[in-house]
This record gives structure tokens, C-alpha cells and sequence, in this order.
């Protein structure tokens, strides 16, 4: 709940000591890292975290498995906490107030992209909430496995009263990647929806699914997954290993949420479009293979991608999800148990989101 205490200046909170943790190189484990915060500018929010979620992101990054990094480097991109300070121009928090932070810190404010809320897009490149370069000190920003944070007052978003604390934070990534395809393309009541794959991302999509309205089925690999699809909302589940399951399910939908992670092929996942039918991927990064342009050309389906949404996007999630009481399923861990949760979430030995709650030591 918001105070009436008065904004703190630049002029009056200088550089702070924080502690964190990161990694040296691709190949070390993350270990307790101290390091400074920057001053407060007149339009940044300085911010206690109180949980942080554990993202794939996360995981790729301290490995360096996209290249780039730059080490040292503190994950973290799914944040939750309280404000201990403001800058002299913020008027849209104070402290004491309930805010988080995702996956981007800072933009230009000023293209096209960013003036639609689409900041993301930036035209001259957001900045990433860790392993990106500060747009006005060049500094490598680090992310939330850390005790606070320090960001432009635009780039946090309000948690509603109410809320969940500790289930909020990997609504910061998993729930905006996922909700962003489900606005955008008008998913809703009477929409004959699929979600591919149910992990992080996936089970995230059922949900926000079915808030919407649509009918939701899970097409997994894995059998045993059928029971919690049902649970999470989905009404029905394939298995894309089974050939007759598949073929029967031929242009049954309107709509593929595809979240798997890694490179696959979608020939098939197409053929279950119907007319005009779209398939959005959130999950694979890197290089895809082809497909048969028939696939598309055939029912007029289309495919595309989608990232994260911008700042206005991510508040209407975070108050849909406050209104329909829709949390991630998470498992809580303390600091020192980060690295044993990166070695399980790369055998998805997790259901479905890790969080770190910073109150367990840091």
C-alpha cells in the first residue's frame, strides 16, 4: 500500500553498496557478489527486492549460450519489491509502495515504438534489465538476484493491493510473454486455442487462456502432464507423439501458443490450424528448422513470433491477474540455492517457476 512519505532526490541518496549473486565465467557457479548502485537520477525508484523468479533467460545468460555476456553477471529479470526511495521528478510511486520490475529498465522514450508502449521495441535498443549497457552511463546493468535495484520510475510497474508477493514476480517475464500473443492476436471467448509444451511459459498460457475465455488445449510429448494440464484449466490434452491423436485433432484451432524452448519442427503443429489460423512461438531463440510452405499457404495459416510486451501491456496483465486471482505455480528457494535450481530447471525438474525469496539471506 502506497505511503504519504515525500520522494527522496539525487541530491540526497548517493551511490549504494549492494550484494548479489553472479558469475565470473560461462563455466563457474554463481557466487555472492558485492557491487555499487548508481545515485538516484530525478526520474529512478531505488527498490528493496523481496523475491526474484528464475527465468531460462537467466540460465542461457550466465552460460553464455547466446554469447554476448559480459562477466560478471547478475540474472535476474522478474522482480518483486518495496520502494525505499524516489527521484526528485517521480510522481507514479512512493515509497513504501508494492512495484515490479521485468525484463527491460530504460529506452529512448521518444521513438514511435516506445510512444505506442511498445518499448521493447525501441528503436534504438531497450535496456535489459542486466548484461546491457546503461543508456546514460554505459555501466552493464545487473538484474534482481540482488538486495535492491535501481531504475527509471517508467519501467516499474504497480503490484495491485492484494496481490500474492512472493507468486508475483515470474509474472514479470512468463506471464507477459505469454499474455502479450493472447492480446494481440484477440484470443478470447470462443477461441479454440492450443498451448505447445508445459513448462514455464506453457502452463502460464493455459492460464491466462482460459481467463480470457478461449478453450484451451495442451499438446505435449509428455503423457504424464495430461493431469496437471487439466488442473491448470485445459480441456482437453494431445500428445504429439501419438499420430492418431494428432491427425484427429487436424484444423481444430484458431490459435497456437508454441512456448517450447529449444528447436523443433512445426510442420505438424500447422496441419492443426484452421483457416486463418495463427501460430505464435515465444519459446525458441535460435535457429528453426524449415517448414513446408504448403503448410501455410494451405488454410491460410500464418506464423509468427512475439517477445515480451511494453510497460502499459504488463500493467493490464498484472491487474487482469490480480482481478482473476491467476498466480504462476512457483517453488520458493532461498539465495544460496540458486545453482542447484539452474542444474533441475535444465532437467525441467521444476513446476513450474523457481523464485528466490530474499528474506531466506542473501
Amino acid at each position: 500500500m502506497a505511503t504519504t512519505a515525500e520522494p527522496r532526490s539525487e541530491a540526497t541518496t548517493g551511490p549504494t553498496k549492494a550484494k548479489g549473486w553472479g558469475t565470473d565465467a560461462p563455466d563457474q557457479p554463481l557466487r555472492p557478489m558485492e557491487f555499487e548502485r548508481r545515485a538516484l537520477r530525478d526520474d529512478d525508484v531505488a527498490i528493496q527486492i523481496t523475491y526474484a523468479g528464475i527465468c531460462h533467460s537467466d540460465l542461457h545468460t550466465a552460460r553464455n549460450d547466446w554469447a554476448g555476456t559480459q562477466y560478471p553477471v547478475i540474472p535476474g529479470h522478474e522482480i518483486v519489491g518495496k520502494v525505499t526511495a524516489v527521484g526528485s521528478a517521480v510522481t507514479r510511486h512512493r515509497v513504501g509502495d508494492t512495484v515490479a520490475v521485468g525484463c527491460m529498465v530504460d529506452s529512448c522514450m521518444a521513438c514511435d515504438q516506445c510512444l505506442d508502449g511498445w518499448e521493447v521495441f525501441c528503436r534504438e535498443g531497450c535496456t535489459q534489465t542486466y548484461n546491457s549497457p546503461d543508456r546514460r552511463s554505459g555501466e552493464i546493468t545487473k538484474g534482481g538476484y540482488t538486495d535492491h535495484i535501481v531504475v527509471r520510475d517508467h519501467f516499474v510497474c504497480k503490484v495491485p493491493d492484494g496481490m500474492d508477493e512472493a507468486k508475483v514476480a515470474p509474472l514479470l517475464c512468463a506471464g507477459i510473454t505469454t499474455y502479450s500473443p493472447l492480446r494481440q492476436y484477440g484470443v478470447g471467448q470462443g477461441t479454440k486455442m492450443a498451448v505447445v509444451g508445459l513448462g514455464g511459459l506453457g502452463h502460464m498460457g493455459v492460464k491466462l487462456g482460459v481467463a480470457l475465455g478461449a478453450s484451451v488445449t495442451i499438446i505435449t510429448t509428455t503423457p504424464e502432464k495430461g493431469e496437471d494440464a487439466r488442473a491448470l484449466g485445459a480441456e482437453d490434452v494431445i500428445l504429439s507423439t501419438d499420430a492418431a491423436q494428432m491427425e484427429a485433432a487436424a484444423t481444430r484451432f484458431d490459435f497456437i501458443l508454441n512456448t517450447v524452448p529449444v528447436p523443433h519442427e512445426i510442420d505438424g503443429y500447422l496441419s492443426l490450424l484452421g483457416r486463418s489460423g495463427r501460430m505464435v512461438i515465444v519459446g525458441a531463440l535460435t535457429q528453426m528448422p524449415g517448414f513446408v510452405g504448403a503448410s501455410l499457404i494451405w488454410w491460410n495459416r500464418a506464423v509468427g513470433g512475439s517477445a515480451i510486451g511494453g510497460i502499459p501491456e504488463t500493467q493490464e496483465m498484472l491487474d487482469l491477474c490480480a482481478e482473476k486471482g491467476i498466480y504462476p505455480e512457483v517453488e520458493m528457494i532461498a539465495m544460496n540455492e540458486v545453482n542447484e535450481a539452474y542444474e533441475r530447471l535444465l532437467k525441467n525438474d521444476v513446476r513450474y517457476r523457481f523464485v528466490i525469496d530474499m528474506a531466506r539471506g542473501i
